[in-house]
């Protein structure tokens, strides 16, 4: 069985967003011209306390960006972005939800930050969605969204770890960085990953 997910496709990481990724509005119609073409369509939703580590104006004499160390693990701080309730955190107005059955939030521990839709950053806890996956009879994950270098990546890489046969969709996905979604995208097929293009699935 086949799964699409759907990784924080949400306001905040649109153009006018409080993290916003290139272009990353453009992947919506994608997103869900795909939907129709999978038996089950689950979301992941960035989903932070107010204050959260991750958040540069937690951390005083730091900026946008810089990396630091956090819980032993590196973390670049971003602006605070998807606090929860706020208009910016919801999955974004223009994406069809009908079809998703559901949706995993993440970020949610206000010590670490979590870009994966299975895991926390430190691997301590896990979200369920492998759990979830695996009792639907799920053995092949396609994955689309936000962003391609961090979110829809590390999700890329614990989907492997997991044990699911995983395709990133790589025109259903926008990455913050070039050069960093370059070496993402190596790392994804030298774990045995696929990158494919929504026209291989698609009629």
């Amino acid at each position: 069985m086949k799964a699409l997910l759907l990784i924080d496709i949400q306001p905040d990481f649109v153009p006018g967003g409080r993290l916003p990724v290139p272009d990353g509005d453009t992947i919506i119609p994608l997103a869900n011209a795909l939907q129709p073409h999978f038996e089950l369509v689950v979301a992941t939703q960035d989903w932070h306390p107010a204050g959260h580590q991750s958040f540069a104006s937690s951390h005083a004499g730091h900026a946008v960006f810089d990396r630091i160390s956090l819980h032993g693990h590196e973390q670049v701080l971003w602006p605070d972005h998807c606090v929860q309730g706020t208009p910016g955190a919801a999955l974004h107005p223009q994406l069809d939800q009908h079809r998703i059955e559901a949706i995993f939030r993440k970020g949610t521990n206000p010590e670490i930050d979590s870009y994966s839709g299975f895991f926390d950053n430190g691997h301590l806890k896990s979200t369920g969605l492998a759990d979830y996956l695996r009792g639907r009879g799920v053995t092949e994950v396609y994955l689309a969204g936000l962003a391609a270098d961090y979110c829809v990546y590390f999700t890329a890489k614990d989907a492997l770890t997991e044990g699911f046969a995983t395709y990133v969709i790589e025109d259903a996905t926008r990455a913050i960085d070039a050069e960093g979604y370059a070496g993402a995208r190596a790392d994804v097929q030298h774990r045995g990953g696929q990158l494919i293009q929504s026209a291989d699935l698609l009629p």
